[in-house]
């Protein structure tokens, strides 16, 4: 400031004043904010889907129960053969040599046959058929077991329908009676409670059990299949009913479209692979020799700046 130059902005106001409530203007606005959530919330939100339950699948569709609790015990669902971290069935997902699944172990140990069938069906003391059965299938040696079980898998799928009902006759031993006392308990609505608490502890959220019993049978990939969820339809990007996704996750499922990702069972540790390779390139863009040179050698930045550069001319080299 030059010397004998007041500042007007050190002296005191002079000009109109009126009263001003901080207090006031948080409540209003507050009060708008909450209601504007509220309504782009009801108009915008993604969809509350709610969850799918072993009673559910039960109940609508309970030929796919009843084939996927056989398959349980023939032990050729998918959780049977899946490997860690649940069992030792398999090596599980590889890139070459590298077991990455089997690396982890078996941190959730789970014996299918026995936490999705045998275990439930034990507690149901007041049916005196079902209890016989399960003594009967568990006196049996293993290899009469799997004989029962494949068999009547073998059958069931040769059924109109796979319906139980339809089913020719043949040596199944307990096995039908013990599906057919599964798919009561679950229509009931115990099994869910079961599966969940099935730990220890006083507070149960662990959902594992009951969803890879679900993730067994038809049931839920028909509902994926519905919502265009599934795999061959970008269903990692998408959400149910008709919303949008989460684009920034094309990149991934761009990968399962095409081949040999789309066909390989191990999909998801290459993909994963090669998402790790591509985003190493993406950090080392800078250090990479010809690539770093790509935003020079093509001057799209002119076109950005191209105010700048008509009034100041262009960059020198």
């Amino acid at each position: 400031m030059t010397a004998g130059r007041v500042d007007p902005a050190a002296g005191d106001w002079r000009g109109p004043r009126r009263p001003y409530d901080l207090v006031k203007e948080f409540i209003v606005a507050l009060v708008v904010v909450s209601l504007l959530t509220v309504v782009l919330a009801l108009l915008f939100s993604s969809p509350n889907e709610k969850g799918v339950t072993l009673e559910q699948w039960a109940r609508k569709a309970p030929n796919d129960f009843i084939a996927t609790t056989v398959s349980e015990l023939a032990g050729t669902s998918t959780s049977a053969g899946y490997g860690p971290p649940y069992n030792h069935s398999s090596t599980g997902q590889q890139i070459g040599p590298l077991h990455l699944q089997k690396w982890a172990g078996v941190r959730i140990p789970v014996d299918p046959a026995r936490a999705f069938v045998i275990d439930p069906l034990r507690t149901m003391t007041g049916d005196a058929a079902v209890q016989a059965a399960v003594r009967r299938y568990e006196a049996a040696p293993s290899a009469q077991q799997d004989q029962w079980a494949g068999a009547y898998a073998d059958a069931l799928s040769k059924a109109p329908g796979g319906d139980p009902a339809q089913v020719a006759a043949g040596d199944y031993g307990p096995v039908p009676a013990m599906a057919t006392g599964l798919l009561g308990l679950a229509q009931s609505g115990a099994l869910d409670s079961q599966l969940v608490n099935a730990g220890t502890g006083f507070y149960q959220a662990d959902y594992t059990k009951p969803l890879l019993f679900l993730a067994d049978g038809g049931y839920l990939a028909d509902l994926a299949q519905a919502q265009h969820l599934s795999g061959n339809q970008w269903g990692m990007m998408n959400e149910t009913g008709n919303f949008p996704g989460q684009p920034w996750l094309w990149l991934y499922t761009f990968w399962y479209q095409v081949r040999p990702f789309s066909t390989s069972t191990n999909a998801d540790a290459l993909v994963w692979g090669l998402m790790m390779l591509l985003s190493l390139a993406l950090v080392l863009v800078p250090f990479i020799p010809g690539v770093r040179s790509i935003p020079r050698l093509l001057p799209l930045y002119r076109l950005v700046w191209r105010s700048y550069y008509r009034e100041h001319g262009a960059p020198r080299r």
